[in-house]
């Protein structure tokens, strides 16, 4: 057990880190960023949808006494995410731009990341409870799917009116509820194994909420063949990355 809080608690913590890409991103410019932004999306939707394809409901049938409790779970992930971003307008990309209310999009944003963050803990904690090449496989969606999202996130809060330092530190502070969600889930003791059984379709439902109804959008505003094929390529790669830590399993 003490090797799972080890790599859980490792892994949270790097994804908690992810979000100070807003370094990086301080050295691009603008137009360069926006040019390659998609292709990083792109691996992201595979990697979304391959971990929750192949691994996730996969592993979440196999421990099920009740199959269709267990997709009933996975719609509800589904819907949770829907509900999340219709009432939070969570928006990943920072569509959400009204020079009118550029604070309360800032503030809004952090909130919405946070209690995504938050979920992300239990859902990585719940995956290596399961086993150590599940929550591998779960660890590196996350960070697939979070690099855009807080290159995205962070450009929203620059945009609020914060200072590029203080929207780092905001930024980072919201991403460490991912620690606190795996200091929930494992402070259940051993309710944790059984709550990881109903935390895995939920997950997956919400990855795939991600990736169909947040991520593909934007993929379609670009319309050039070339840029097509490449998002395809990408998407490949992601799921290829899910299908390879099969073979650790």
């Amino acid at each position: 057990m003490t090797t799972i809080y080890i790599y859980s608690f490792a892994s949270v913590i790097i994804v908690s880190c992810i979000s100070l890409i807003g370094v990086f991103t301080l050295s691009l410019k603008e137009e360069i960023l926006r040019k390659y932004i998609f292709i990083l999306i792109s691996v992201a939707v595979g990697a979304l949808l391959g971990d929750a394809l192949i691994h996730l409901i996969p592993e979440a049938l196999e421990d099920s006494v009740n199959p269709v409790l267990t997709s009933v779970l996975i719609i509800a992930g589904i819907l949770f995410f829907f509900i999340l971003e219709k009432f939070l307008h969570w928006h990943h990309h920072g569509e959400d731009q009204d020079d009118n209310y550029v604070h309360p999009v800032g503030k809004l944003v952090l909130f919405s990341d946070g209690v995504h963050n938050f979920m992300d803990g239990i859902i990585i904690g719940a995956s290596f409870l399961v086993s150590i090449p599940v929550g591998l496989a779960t660890t590196l969606a996350v960070i697939l799917h979070e690099i855009p999202q807080e290159i995205g996130d962070f450009a929203v809060l620059i945009h609020s009116g914060y200072a590029k330092g203080r929207a780092l530190w905001l930024n980072f502070l919201s991403a460490l509820t991912a620690v606190a969600g795996t200091i929930v889930l494992f402070s259940l003791g051993d309710a944790a194994k059984i709550s990881s059984y109903w935390f895995l379709p939920i997950a997956a439902g919400g990855f795939i909420y991600i990736a169909v109804a947040d991520l593909i959008p934007e993929l379609h505003k670009t319309k050039e063949v070339k840029h097509s094929i490449l998002q395809i390529l990408a998407i490949v790669t992601g799921v290829l990355a899910m299908v390879a830590l099969v073979l650790f399993e």
